[in-house]
């Protein structure tokens, strides 16, 4: 009886505990936002209404970002970025936050784009691929790439150079690759398909 309820425990534990931290960062960061724009419409209103808040938030994110699809649009938030970016005490926070969001984004065409699986010495290390260049040696044109191995979080990290021979690309989106790093590698499938990557020049790979 005692083992039973001793497995029992520890299983409940560990589906309830992530379920909890879940929902209750749900709730918290429900609570900031719908909070900041609440005090206004209960004002406006006369009373309070829940989720206002949130929705106008919503709403004001796809607003921005349909102002950001926008060509005018477009050069006016970078106008309004640089600006942003030479606050003293604000960039230290603003600029290391954007590039990370930046990089995961699926339409910044210099992020991280593809998971690699990197060979140093005799381990592989698992990373994001930030860039492919060619080295000219004086005898011929070396490609190398750069690669970003996250070590603390993801906004921490090694950039390791190499020969592009050394890297392969497992069959795992940049999406799944975050999860790896988020859960230690136990995100990790059972098994990974690889493929080497070819050898023409940058100017014409995908």
């Amino acid at each position: 009886m005692f083992q039973w309820l001793r497995r029992s425990f520890i299983a409940g534990f560990f589906v309830t505990v992530p379920l909890f931290i879940t929902v209750a960062a749900f709730i918290w960061l429900f609570g900031i936002v719908d909070g900041l724009t609440s005090p206004v419409y209960e004002r406006a209103l006369g009373r309070r209404v829940p989720g206002l808040g949130i929705a106008t938030t919503a709403v004001g994110v796809l607003l921005v970002g349909a102002v950001a699809t926008n060509v005018i649009g477009r050069r006016i938030l970078q106008q309004a970025d640089s600006y942003l970016l030479r606050v003293p005490v604000f960039k230290t926070i603003y600029a290391p936050v954007k590039q990370l969001v930046v990089a995961f984004s699926p339409d910044n065409e210099l992020g991280f784009k593809r998971v690699v699986l990197v060979r140093v010495r005799d381990s592989h290390s698992l990373g994001f691929l930030t860039k492919e260049f060619t080295v000219d040696t004086g005898t011929g044109v070396r490609p190398m790439v750069a690669v970003y191995v996250p070590t603390n979080h993801l906004y921490l990290g090694d950039i390791i150079v190499c020969d592009r021979e050394q890297v392969s690309f497992p069959d795992i989106s940049v999406q799944d690759g975050l999860k790896i790093f988020l859960t230690a590698g136990m995100a990790l499938p059972s098994s990974i398909g690889t493929t080497e990557g070819d050898h023409r020049p940058p100017e014409f790979r995908v």
